[in-house]
């Protein structure tokens, strides 16, 4: 979070401290889902690829979508998606303080998922009428739809690594009977 925020701090013309700390923010955001991929590779690597690869055609579909809708056609979206935010915020709270169930974090998971993907749509177009209106900071852009990409490829990567386990589960209840 440190990166992230002295890289929105920094100045436009200061070019190479801000790729520098958009690289530093990455390699953070990796080494932060770096247990999720390590047990993705242990569990079947085909997994890790498929979610990479799910996540690189969604992530194409919905900016692509939004380049060729209309101007700020989407842009409407961001106070519903906030709004989608704060309730995936106040149900983690809610499941840590009293204890989560599987339903709960399903919804969570899924929803999570659906937010995500929207603030794909409206991110992109914010970043076309930031441009049409003269923010060129290609950097801090590159954040936000970076940002966008990792919150959809966890959750992809652990929506495919539970159904590959209970897929192993049915398999060695089988096996047993």
């Amino acid at each position: 979070m440190g990166c992230i925020f002295w890289l929105l701090a920094t100045p436009f013309h200061q070019e190479k401290k801000k790729v520098t700390l958009l690289m530093a923010a990455a390699l953070l955001e990796g080494a932060s889902i770096g247990p999720l991929v390590e047990l993705a590779i242990e569990f079947d690597p085909s997994i890790l690829v498929s979610a990479f690869v799910g996540c690189s055609l969604a992530f194409g579909c919905f900016s692509g979508a939004a380049m060729v809708a209309r101007r700020r056609e989407y842009l409407y979206l961001g106070g519903l998606l906030s709004s989608g935010l704060s309730i995936l915020l106040w149900l983690h709270f809610a499941s840590s303080i009293f204890g989560g169930s599987m339903a709960l974090f399903k919804f969570e998971l899924y929803f999570g998922l659906l937010v995500f993907v929207g603030y794909i749509v409206v991110d992109t177009q914010d970043i076309i009428e930031k441009a049409h209106l003269g923010d060129l900071d290609y950097v801090n852009h590159s954040l936000t739809l970076f940002t966008d990409f990792v919150a959809v490829f966890v959750r992809v990567l652990i929506i495919m690594l539970k159904n590959a386990s209970e897929k192993e589960e049915k398999k060695k209840k089988k096996r047993r009977n």
